[in-house]
């Protein structure tokens, strides 16, 4: 399939779950490097077209594309689902961002204070995934929009990507609380 009639199906294929599940939520497509997103403040679903199919392919054994978008637009949509919660989150994200800002990439990597704010950050990440998956599932046991196989291979590949993540920062929080904790010898 050419890249342009392909980019039209994913289009479609985002479109037509939307509609398929009742939920009016705008598509913008992006440049940004996320294969797909929600954007909780300004209330839309965001797509790299490019990047989506790239991450497609990063599964073991990738299922259909079609498959693969109806089930990441489901998940998006679970993000929507859960927007009163994502607000409430602002805060924290700010005072996360703030941190960052202030502080160098060394410097907090390196300070468990500071880090602690990153582990609170995947934390938050994490809860969030899940409770979009499982909108998500909800949504496709309703109306049944992609084979369960599929859609478990999706969500078990996504997760696992924020939570390889968070146990590789998790050892190096544990790390740097140890080194700060431990006596200084002299």
């Amino acid at each position: 399939m050419r890249k342009r009639n392909k980019n039209k199906r994913i289009k479609q294929w985002i479109l037509s779950t939307t509609k398929a599940v009742h939920m009016n939520i705008n598509l913008k497509l992006q440049n940004t490097g996320v294969n797909m997103s929600y954007d909780f403040i300004h209330h839309y679903i965001g797509c790299d077209l490019n990047r989506v199919q790239k991450a497609r392919n990063t599964m073991k054994n990738p299922i259909p594309l079609e498959a693969y978008i109806k089930t990441l637009t489901m998940h998006e949509l679970g993000h929507a689902m859960d927007r009163e919660a994502l607000l409430k989150s602002l805060p924290k994200t700010i005072e996360i961002f703030k941190m960052r800002r202030y502080h160098s990439e060394t410097e907090y990597r390196n300070n468990a204070q500071l880090f602690q704010m990153i582990i609170e950050e995947h934390e938050m990440n994490i809860e969030f995934e899940e409770t979009a998956w499982r909108n998500a599932e909800a949504l496709n046991r309703l109306y049944n929009i992609v084979d369960w196989n599929d859609f478990n291979r999706v969500k078990e590949h996504s997760i696992s990507t924020y939570k390889t993540l968070y146990d590789a920062e998790l050892r190096h929080y544990n790390k740097i609380l140890k080194e700060e904790n431990s006596p200084v010898a002299g």
